[in-house]
């Protein structure tokens, strides 16, 4: 019977932690209605599922095929909450066990949009969004339609800058393997030969010999390299202040940058569009998009255009003044605006934008490739050429 770890409140507002087994999570969200607890949040726990490592990896994937179970039954007309029970066989794990709490509060009056609000872990706010528009326009079968396409559409361009980006990154683990071997196992070697020689060696040899003489006395320091990597891949994935200041370092490298903004302003315009398409009024798409867009800086410019909106400009003119986005979004905008049809421009602006991010991933990919061959080939040559120049000195030498 698998385990379960459940969040609820209880009738004085109380939050409740804990693990219990049961037969499913519905079975379980029963017997703790019973005890006088709402459930909040439901995942299968490690004990009954393995790992939740596993889970993760695919939730994301998981969650794309459940909406596209979604899209594809509510339009035949079958009841929502059936529709939710029918979309979670597709799943599994904690995306499977959420979909089951989701249905048990539908069926008790709740709107979907509120109940996919309570997992933000698989459920983003563009998500939640989406579907809260389709619910206030009466046409929740084309919000899970939109949002089946744009899941597919951010994922097939995931797919794409991953696999530009896949050669490079193997080609800079090789050269490091490759330097390392020699700088530990190869250069030592000839430390023997060389020190003992009592020839004066070259200066260029003298500095790699020290330089792998400091790597051995100091190679434990080298093993703390992965942890302190490790620590700062933490802090800027759950910190304000680490994910602020990773964009900004991504929007001031030289080449990184103009493919950052290129991202960035397809992400404002897709998700802006869409929930235009939704039914959302511009207000409140901008809201969402907010909550929804990722980047912090990038959520502060979009805070901006929202107040510059609110106080009566035009999408235009805000967008217009933003460093961060390009003069084309605020062109395509302005179109929109005058032919009285700013999703349709939105949308393409988001195509465009999207296409110029493959674009220069693939080009920043294609010159990564030669420097990376140029940089770990220069070492080598360097490494080589040191030694050679010493044992032809000790050669010559040897003939005096």
């Amino acid at each position: 019977m698998p385990t379960y770890a459940y969040q609820a409140v209880d009738g004085s507002g109380k939050r409740t932690r804990g693990e219990a087994q049961a037969a499913s999570s519905g079975a379980l969200a029963r017997t703790l209605e019973e005890r006088g607890l709402f459930v909040l949040d439901m995942a299968e726990s490690a004990e009954g599922a393995g790992t939740k490592k596993g889970f993760r990896i695919g939730r994301r994937r998981e969650v794309l095929e459940v909406t596209r179970a979604m899209a594809a039954l509510l339009p035949v007309g079958m009841p929502l909450a059936q529709a939710l029970n029918a979309s979670s066989g597709v799943a599994s794990g904690d995306v499977k066990a959420a979909l089951q709490v989701i249905r048990s509060r539908v069926e008790r009056g709740d709107t979907l949009s509120a109940a996919l609000a309570e997992h933000p872990r698989l459920f983003a706010p563009i998500y939640v969004g989406l579907v809260r528009a389709g619910e206030r326009s009466g046409d929740i079968d084309g919000a899970f339609a939109r949002l089946s396409d744009q899941l597919e559409r951010d994922e097939a361009l995931r797919g794409k800058v991953l696999s530009a980006a896949i050669y490079p990154l193997l080609l800079a683990t090789a050269g490091s393997v490759a330097v390392t071997v020699l700088l530990f196992f190869v250069l030592p070697r000839f430390v023997t030969l060389l020190e003992g020689s009592g020839a004066k060696l070259p200066r260029s040899t003298a500095t790699l010999l020290a330089l792998s003489a400091a790597l051995h006395r100091f190679w434990p320091v080298l093993l703390l390299i992965p942890f302190i990597g490790a620590a700062i891949a933490a802090w800027v994935a759950n910190t304000d202040e680490g994910k602020r200041a990773w964009s900004a370092t991504l929007l001031a490298l030289p080449g990184v940058r103009t493919l950052r903004r290129y991202a960035l302003s397809g992400r404002f315009a897709r998700l802006v569009g869409v929930l235009l398409g939704g039914g959302a009024p511009l207000l409140m798409a901008l809201d969402d998009t907010i909550e929804s867009i990722g980047d912090p800086i990038a959520r502060d410019d979009a805070v901006r255009i929202r107040t510059r909106v609110r106080e009566g400009s035009s999408l235009r003119a805000a967008v217009g003044d933003s460093t961060l986005f390009p003069p084309m979004l605020a062109q395509l905008i302005g179109v929109g605006e005058d032919s009285g049809q700013l999703r349709v421009f939105l949308m393409k602006a988001a195509d465009i934008f999207e296409e110029r991010t493959e674009r220069a991933t693939q080009r920043l990919a294609t010159f990564a490739e030669p420097a990376m061959i140029v940089m770990f080939g220069a070492i080598v040559a360097f490494v080589a050429l040191s030694l050679l120049q010493a044992i032809y000195g000790i050669n010559a030498n040897s003939f005096k």
